[in-house]
């Protein structure tokens, strides 16, 4: 029975939400502000976790942003009332998967809800190593780190489960849409111009020319393809 964690200010939607959820099957955790939020996150260790931006205590981004510093994977799908891209982009920024604007309907939530949740109990591609090699970069999927000559590349969430996206699919061509539809669920915004910009600041930190790439390539028309063996 998949756990889910609820983040929510409103009482009654957070009631009528956990009603939900329990009738879909699934054992519920709730908590009302930011602070119990985190806490719950880190203790329950919820298979996903759905969070509100307006909270007290702590609001949204900072919840996430310290839930995604102590390494922790579980899909995090934001409820928020706020529509801007800006706060959208910073929420994706910061590790979210997927976004629900208010007034939302429930039936749409759970098929995120259940979306997600299929996505994250696959199993990974042709990637099955714990590690994998290439260059003077070491990807570690267990602890969700990467480094580069011995030392932290610093990637954010999205970054990481980017690169690790390449590397489950290396040697293939992997169009924007693609990149979308398996990494962020659907087109969230109405260009691709995310994905080019989240795959520029991954080469910047695992790349020696990031306009002359050697390892994430661009196929003009057509996407990306990573292009590494690992390395024995």
């Amino acid at each position: 029975m998949p756990k889910v964690l609820i983040v929510e200010d409103e009482p009654g939607l957070l009631e009528g939400l956990a009603h939900n959820f329990k009738f879909e099957g699934y054992e519920v955790v709730t908590a009302a502000d930011g602070k119990e939020g985190l806490k719950l996150a880190l203790k329950e260790r919820p298979d996903l976790i759905v969070l509100d931006l307006m909270l007290p205590e702590k609001d949204g981004f900072e919840v996430l942003r310290e839930y995604r510093q102590r390494n922790a994977t579980s899909p995090v799908l934001i409820l928020t009332a706020r529509s801007l891209e800006s706060d959208l982009i910073q929420g994706f920024d910061l590790g979210a998967d997927d976004y629900l604007t208010k007034p939302f309907s429930v039936r749409e939530l759970l098929a995120r809800i259940r979306s997600l949740l299929r996505r994250a109990g696959e199993a990974p591609g042709r990637q099955s190593p714990a590690r994998f090699r290439f260059g003077d970069i070491e990807v570690d999927f267990k602890r969700q780190k990467a480094t580069r000559a011995g030392r932290d590349l610093d990637l954010s969430a999205r970054e990481f489960r980017i690169l690790s996206y390449f590397i489950e699919h290396r040697g293939e061509m992997l169009s924007r849409e693609q990149l979308l539809n398996d990494i962020w669920g659907y087109e969230v915004f109405p260009t691709t111009r995310t994905v080019d910009n989240h795959i520029a600041r991954l080469r910047k930190k695992i790349e020696d020319e990031p306009d002359n790439p050697r390892w994430i390539r661009t196929q003009r028309g057509a996407g990306y393809i990573f292009e590494a063996e690992p390395k024995r």
